[in-house]
């Protein structure tokens, strides 16, 4: 069994430690994991990023690979159906600055699963070798993210991982719920497990956790190699280093400002502040009268009104 904060090795690349935190859509652009790095991540994700997309050089697409100078071994995760394409993707000069990729086979959006990719792929399991097999062929390290199945009470979480360790993945993260429960329910630690004992590759463990407790239960129950946090993160970057033992306080308000500047310059103003309304409104949560606050803040038309609403909120 690991431990938290253990150092974790991907193909011949060690990361700092194995508290990771997960590619979430709309959410890990380079400002936000620069604030988890902060906190101490062990390695983040970008934003789940379409194969398809990069091929026909989709500008919002692309966008979603920018990754900051400051930023240690950040790895990028694809999403697409077709092996061909997803390999071009892993050569292409878009993911020259990314050693490590990472394939979603976990996604459980309608839209996605409908296309054939994301969890539709774990009912397509000599596709997914193929498209492991591929992205290989790139030269870069390969991750996969997948969960135990599609339907409850009928879960492979071992079969599917000892398929992606033949077909060459260097690293897989199971997340302990079947496509249909989506976020909902207790992750199903005997699955991970069962995934971790099939395989002589590190195996992350994702779903369910929130605090040090919680990892600390899912390495006991499951053996894992390490964490990856997913919602925890989303809503209190913080809870990194609360897990590796760094404290219980933080700046919100730095935090928030941080993420302002850094995004201004490359989003402009009116993607920062759709962005950084709801970022704050996470932030936020649990503080005292925060209901009305963040009614507020979503309201705010522009970057100087959030920063004064920001003003009200942390120096009234």
């Amino acid at each position: 069994m690991a431990y938290i904060g253990e150092r974790l090795k991907i193909g011949d690349t060690y990361i700092k430690n194995n508290i990771l935190c997960a590619p979430l859509a709309g959410y890990t652009d380079f400002a936000f994991r620069k604030l988890c790095y902060f906190f101490g991540a062990g390695l983040c994700f970008t934003e789940m990023v379409s194969a398809k997309g990069l091929k026909y050089n989709n500008e919002a697409t692309r966008q979603l690979l920018y990754k900051d100078e400051s930023e240690p071994q950040t790895a990028a995760q694809l999403f697409g159906s077709d092996p061909d394409i997803l390999r071009e993707a892993c050569e292409s000069e878009y993911l020259k600055d990314f050693g490590i990729i990472d394939i979603n086979m976990g996604c459980p959006v309608p839209k996605v699963f409908k296309n054939g990719e994301g969890s539709a792929l774990l009912a397509d399991m000599p596709r997914a070798e193929k498209i492991i097999s591929a992205c290989k062929e790139s030269g870069k390290k390969i991750t996969v993210k997948f969960r135990i199945g599609l339907e409850r009470g009928k879960p492979f979480a071992a079969e599917f991982a000892k398929m992606c360790e033949g077909a060459g993945a260097d690293m897989l993260t199971v997340h302990g719920r079947t496509r249909d429960m989506v976020y909902a329910g207790e992750p199903d630690y005997a699955q991970i497990a069962a995934a971790k004992n099939a395989v002589n590759i590190p195996v992350i463990a994702n779903g369910g956790v929130f605090t040090r407790a919680d990892a600390e239960k899912m390495l006991e129950e499951t053996g894992a190699d390490g964490i990856m946090l997913a919602r925890a993160a989303m809503y209190d970057p913080h809870v990194f280093a609360e897990i590796l033992g760094g404290g219980s306080e933080w700046d919100r308000r730095a935090a928030i400002e941080g993420q302002i500047a850094d995004m201004l310059p490359f989003y402009g103003e009116k993607f920062t502040l759709v962005q950084m309304r709801k970022m704050a409104a996470f932030y936020i949560r649990g503080m005292r009268g925060s209901s009305a606050f963040r009614a507020k803040l979503l309201a705010c038309g522009s970057i100087a009104e959030l920063r004064a609403a920001l003003d009200e909120i942390f120096f009234a």
